[in-house]
């Protein structure tokens, strides 16, 4: 007994690489002295072999079993070391499965997707934003990064999460930013002063320009005159904090029913919402190709940032133009497809 608890604490001890190579072979040795014991039961190696795996496995078909003396005792054999081998494997298994999932709790695990979004400073922005993504691509791969030690979302399976410091560019690379199609850096709620809030996310930003200069990037700033600053590192876009609630809630006072049409176009789970469409060649001012889209029911809302496009309609379309309309989803899918 005591050299069966040392053997089991050494095999325990080992790597699962060489765990696995003791099993494989154990097995093949197995088939092969088990086929020379008994040649006329199992006809073949491959037999010997089958049937090694199912006893070890205690499946015990009763297809095929021991006729001879050394034939038994081989098998009891198999019983007592074979069993113990596939149990150990098993648990290692298992341990493997836990360590994963542990790891991937607290942040630990690399992501080697691509064309995924990055996510920084988690707060409820942060959610609402995974909401948000989800609701556009169910299928989007969405990689977190955060300071605190725990995965925020560990449920949803499309989320990945990374703990460090999202400035550092070890955590960055654990996020595989190069490959990522859009970054959004918000503000972190854990700094009490706007300035220094600011100043951490101009220093995440330039650290993902830096590395990855393709990747849209998106960040939120709590201060207005800091936006100069964010310009000098080429960051895409700039969401100010709070602008777009206060402005909202002033439209809402002023104007009823103003905040209900912009919130229905602040996201895709309320009503119609705005597209990126091709430009059709047989659109040549944009007044063909508000009429062609009104007669499908969509409306032609602007040309880039343009909104004013309703006023130059005898006017030819770029060549570079980008449109944009307002329109259910099927009706975007009947004029993209």
């Amino acid at each position: 007994m005591h050299f069966l608890l040392r053997l089991s604490g050494k095999l325990m001890r080992l790597r699962k690489r060489s765990i696995g190579l003791i099993i494989l072979a154990f097995v093949v040795i197995s088939a092969t002295i088990a086929f020379v014991l008994e040649p006329g039961t199992f006809s073949n190696w491959f037999n010997a072999f089958y049937w090694v795996m199912t006893t070890m496995s205690t499946v015990g078909y009763g297809d095929f079993f021991a006729a001879t003396v050394a034939g038994k005792l081989f098998t009891m054999f198999l019983y007592v070391f074979g069993i113990g081998l596939l149990s150990l494997v098993i648990g290692k298994v298992i341990d493997a499965m836990g360590e994963l999932q542990r790891r991937r709790g607290a942040g630990t695990l690399s992501f080697h997707g691509k064309d995924h979004v990055v996510l920084i400073n988690w707060n409820r922005k942060t959610q609402a934003a995974v909401d948000e993504i989800l609701c556009y691509t169910p299928d989007c791969r969405i990689v977190i990064i955060d300071e605190s030690g725990q995965h925020p979302l560990q449920q949803l399976e499309h989320v990945h999460f990374i703990s460090g410091d999202p400035s550092s560019d070890d955590i960055l690379l654990k996020a595989n930013i190069q490959g990522a199609k859009a970054a959004i850096v918000f503000g972190d709620t854990r700094i009490d002063e706007a300035s220094l809030t600011d100043g951490k996310t101009l220093l995440i930003a330039s650290s993902i320009e830096r590395i990855a200069p393709q990747v849209h990037t998106t960040v939120e700033i709590m201060q207005e005159k800091n936006i100069q600053n964010f310009r000098h590192v080429h960051v895409n876009e700039f969401v100010l904090s709070h602008d777009a609630i206060s402005r909202l809630a002033v439209r809402s006072a002023l104007q009823e029913g103003n905040s209900e049409v912009i919130t229905q176009l602040l996201s895709r789970e309320h009503g119609d919402d705005i597209y990126e469409i091709p430009r059709d060649a047989a659109w040549h001012t944009y007044g063909d190709a508000f009429q062609a889209l009104l007669r499908r029911g969509a409306t032609l809302l602007s040309d880039r940032g343009d909104l004013g496009i309703n006023r130059k309609l005898d006017q030819p379309i770029p060549q570079d133009a980008r449109l944009y309309i307002v329109s259910d989803e099927e009706t975007y899918r009947q004029i993209k497809g």
